[in-house]
């Protein structure tokens, strides 16, 4: 039976920039990649309590969640998981996001090394790969609908 894994990720756009973290390997060395701030759903938590949660946990600021913007859909690399499910928000308070003490959080400061914004233009390696291929002001402001992207047909967006 395949087992499937949910996650819930910010987007804190300010500026022309992404709020991105780079993860603590489990050897301690810093991850070669920028990724949303996010993590997986708890049981029978929403979509946008885990949002917060995860950002409570990870920045210590509590967020103002807005709508759906991205979802994905992937196989995983994850030991115990074949399919990930990944829902990206748009988080409406970005400047409270500006001054972030990792030391002073819960989860920040075991499992984060950086958590800063970032210009996407000027960036490599950063996941997943779909944030940098998308304008994520425009889809904001046009108040467009939530793209979909399955890795499952090649990186396709599905809309």
């Amino acid at each position: 039976m395949s087992k499937q894994r949910v996650n819930v990720r910010a987007i804190i756009w300010l500026d022309g920039k992404l709020l991105l973290v780079k993860h603590k390997r489990a050897d301690r060395e810093v991850s070669p990649y920028y990724a949303t701030p996010g993590g997986g759903l708890d049981p029978f938590e929403t979509l946008q309590d885990g949002v917060v949660r995860e950002l409570r946990e990870e920045t210590g600021i509590e967020a103002k969640v807005g709508r759906l913007l991205f979802i994905q859909q992937f196989r995983s690399e994850r030991a115990g998981y074949d399919e990930e499910l990944e829902f990206f928000f748009h988080i409406e308070n970005p400047e409270d996001f500006v001054n972030i003490d990792l030391e002073s959080t819960t989860h920040g400061k075991h499992e984060l090394a950086l958590c800063e914004f970032v210009d996407l233009e000027t960036t490599d390696l950063v996941l997943p790969k779909f944030i940098q291929t998308v304008d994520i002001g425009k889809h904001i402001e046009t108040n467009a609908p939530a793209a979909i992207f399955s890795l499952f047909n090649e990186g396709s967006v599905l809309q």
